[in-house]
């Protein structure tokens, strides 16, 4: 059998939809909500997404709202059914229709008071864990394209690579530059947490590095925190960790 490949449907997206996909970036996510929020002046956005891109639309929202004061938060969680069919390579044989389940959040970030009886409420986060997007240094932390290099430097974790580590415990850093150590960059980093692992790329992947925390919640933490914070004169840019590709296809 061969799997039919159906043409893609022409989505329509509300202006204040944020569709997170797995291969999209945090910093770009945070952009579009400093778009939303300062420059089209809206008091709500909602944050969509599906399948393996679950993680990362619940860590964008948790960023944004450590970037944007006293956002109220509703978060839904559903499934939606989609239909794969197969056609036979042999004759004779009748096409196969497989329906498979996919998790779906739709994250809902308001500045106006939302619906506090409603099981998926948050209320906004204390003042003091929020740092105010500056939307020059979003632009300057720009520069992407996550080598997977190889690692040169070691860090902290006895016998423990950056594998051993959940990609949700783990954080890219992008715009590195050129000569900064690992120890430098760790002790950059350590700001939003304890580091257990750090390396800085070499090759293919110069320029980027890698940093393992103990918990999600560090991780998440360094993403708000320290993207486009400066380390050696240079902002640096900190997204969620993304599987390789033959990761995320499973």
């Amino acid at each position: 059998y061969r799997k039919v490949i159906k043409p893609k449907e022409a989505l329509v997206k509300d202006d204040d939809e944020i569709r997170v996909t797995a291969a999209g970036s945090v910093s770009a996510y945070i952009s579009r909500a400093a778009k939303l929020f300062n420059e089209m002046e809206k008091t709500y956005l909602t944050i969509t997404a599906t399948g393996n891109a679950l993680t990362k639309a619940v860590t964008s929202a948790e960023v944004i709202k450590r970037r944007f004061k006293g956002l109220h938060q509703i978060t839904k969680l559903g499934s939606q059914e989609i239909v794969d069919e197969y056609e036979p390579l042999e004759e004779g044989l009748d096409k196969v229709t497989d329906v498979r389940s996919v998790p779906c959040i739709e994250i809902k970030l308001s500045k106006e008071a939302l619906d506090k009886s409603d099981k998926g409420y948050q209320e906004p986060i204390d003042e003091s864990l929020v740092t105010d997007v500056d939307p020059e240094e979003l632009m300057k932390a720009r520069g992407r394209g996550k080598g997977r290099g190889k690692g040169k430097g070691k860090g902290k974790g006895k016998g423990k690579g950056l594998r051993g580590f959940p990609p949700e415990k783990k954080v890219w850093v992008g715009g590195v530059s050129e000569g900064t150590t690992w120890k430098e960059l760790q002790e950059h980093m350590n700001q939003a947490g304890t580091t257990k692992w750090v390396e800085v790329f070499s090759h293919k992947g110069a320029g980027t590095g890698a940093v393992a925390y103990a918990t999600a919640e560090e991780a998440t933490n360094a993403i708000a925190t320290l993207n486009g914070s400066v380390l050696k004169g240079a902002p640096i840019e900190c997204d969620v960790w993304q599987k390789r590709d033959k990761e995320a296809a499973a």
